[in-house]
């Protein structure tokens, strides 16, 4: 189901958003970005202010081409204007979400460059969209830039190279994850900070996940014992 806001709604919901995201440790330092799209308004948190308390009136809200409608007084434009336009233009997304997770950024670390971070067997991986516990899910790792802005091109880019990645992570730096609405945006950004947490820990054990647990039953062998 979609989330059906109005316009103050919309705003007190990026607040609500967050503030989670900095008790998560997502936001601190002013990190962090949240916007959403009701219709063919966007709304955005500004750029370079303390997550936790921000208010209703100090959100932007833009057109549905990321023209800025209704500044906040004494805000700037997040600097993630662009990267979320990339998702809200190639994808369609009602809400986008830019996370500093730590798990995230250490999981990006162990990805060799020019390579996606691959995910398979965790049961995690059900709550990302259209994704099963079989599957072997690919979700795409740029490299970091001096500047947020600077992001745009391999952002878009890695956006239309793996169409099914709800999120695009950046190494060394953080997530940017979108989803229908902003229910579902969060639920995907939770699903991938715990599966990315799993990812650093099995590591850390020496673990390989992927080659990990291969001696179980394939999904094909299971529907087979189930019918016999």
């Amino acid at each position: 189901m979609v989330d059906l806001l109005n316009n103050a709604q919309a705003r007190e919901r990026i607040c609500e958003l967050c503030r989670l995201f900095w008790q998560l440790g997502w936001a601190s330092g002013t990190g962090g970005g949240i916007s959403l799209r009701i219709g063919d308004t966007i709304y955005m948190a500004p750029s370079g202010v303390e997550k936790e308390r921000l208010q209703p009136a100090d959100i932007f809200e833009l057109d549905r081409h990321g023209r800025i409608k209704k500044a906040a007084p004494g805000q700037r434009l997040t600097a993630c204007a662009p990267l979320f336009q990339a998702a809200y233009d190639h994808r369609d997304a009602g809400a986008v979400l830019h996370s500093h997770s730590l798990d995230v950024v250490l999981a990006s670390m162990l990805v060799p460059p020019g390579e996606p971070l691959r995910l398979t067997r965790l049961e995690m991986m059900k709550g990302l969209e259209g994704v099963g516990y079989f599957d072997v899910h690919e979700i795409p790792v740029i490299e970091n830039t001096a500047l947020e802005h600077e992001l745009k091109d391999r952002v878009e880019q890695a956006i239309i190279d793996y169409p099914k990645s709800n999120a695009v992570i950046v190494r060394n730096h953080g997530i940017y994850v979108w989803g229908r609405d902003a229910g579902h945006a969060k639920a995907q950004a939770e699903c991938l900070d715990y599966l990315c947490r799993a990812v650093v820990r099995m590591h850390a054990a020496g673990i390989d996940h992927l080659k990990y647990d291969r001696s179980a039953p394939d999904a094909a062998d299971q529907d087979t014992a189930c019918a016999a």
